[in-house]
């Protein structure tokens, strides 16, 4: 690789341990929210086996689309969620979350919390969906990047592989062990967690773009997606939706701050 094309994959890779750090601590966050009813032991072994099974699916789901990036309807798939989580991720944190605080404040009475292995099966049905989300944002970021000459997987280029698989694996090593720092990051600038659900829908559009340039479709020229125009346009809508999240934020103070029981 010449020193443009490191530069750029670089580029790429730092993007995804940031959209990845934060997926990762909201992914913790909530994991945390569905087993802190259980008793301590409980708990730990709880989630234990949630984040024994978010690197199962997460290698899972990326081997799986390695071998079928390339088809232009998994494409239009993978960019329709992207679009669906982020939209529906932000509607519930805006509209459904007050509609339960009004509940909470109401006095009606919680539903009974659910046993160990209720909780564990849970746990491990959102694991599922985290990898897809973390997988499908971090090909839609590598699949505009240029070729390179690493042997392919599938169909997939094997730098943009590489891309993905690192910032998956680091993704599983920040929710492992970086997450707190995270989730408090989350408490303190809660701004930032639509801010990271906003850019993975904009990494939607992106995909969506990449899809609508498939020689298949054409519905775009077909360099577009890779062209120098629209990654600028792309990198720079990215960077002020970041510096929108954190800035435009409120801080919350310690004493507002929801307090997160981890094990």
């Amino acid at each position: 690789m010449d020193a443009a094309l490191l530069l750029e994959y670089g580029w790429v890779l730092l993007i995804l341990i940031a959209i990845e750090g934060l997926l990762a601590a909201d992914n913790a966050l909530v994991l945390a929210i569905m087993v802190k009813h259980l008793p301590e032991k409980a708990r730990k072994k709880a989630l234990f086996y949630g984040l024994a099974g978010a690197f199962v699916f997460r290698f899972a789901s990326l081997f799986a689309i390695s071998f079928l990036v390339s088809v232009w309807q998994v494409q239009a798939l993978g960019a329709l969620y992207l679009l669906f989580i982020a939209l529906n991720h932000i509607f519930r944190k805006l509209v459904v979350k007050k509609s339960k605080e009004k509940e909470a404040a109401s006095g009606k009475p919680e539903k009974k919390p659910a046993g160990f292995w209720a909780t564990v099966f849970k746990v491990e049905l959102a694991d599922i969906a985290f990898a897809v989300d973390s997988i499908l944002a971090a090909v839609a970021l590598a699949v505009t990047l240029p070729a390179t000459n690493l042997p392919k997987l599938g169909g997939m280029d094997g730098g943009h592989f590489l891309v993905i698989f690192t910032g998956g694996f680091i993704g599983l090593v920040i929710m492992r062990f970086a997450a707190t720092f995270f989730v408090k990051l989350l408490q303190r600038k809660p701004g930032l967690e639509i801010a990271a659900f906003l850019i993975v829908g904009w990494v939607g559009v992106k995909l969506t773009v990449y899809t609508l340039s498939h020689p298949a479709l054409s519905v775009l020229p077909a360099g577009f997606a890779k062209s120098p125009e629209w990654k600028i346009i792309f990198y720079a809508v990215l960077v002020l939706i970041a510096l929108g999240g954190w800035f435009l934020s409120k801080e919350e103070s310690a004493e507002k701050r929801p307090e997160t029981n981890r094990a």
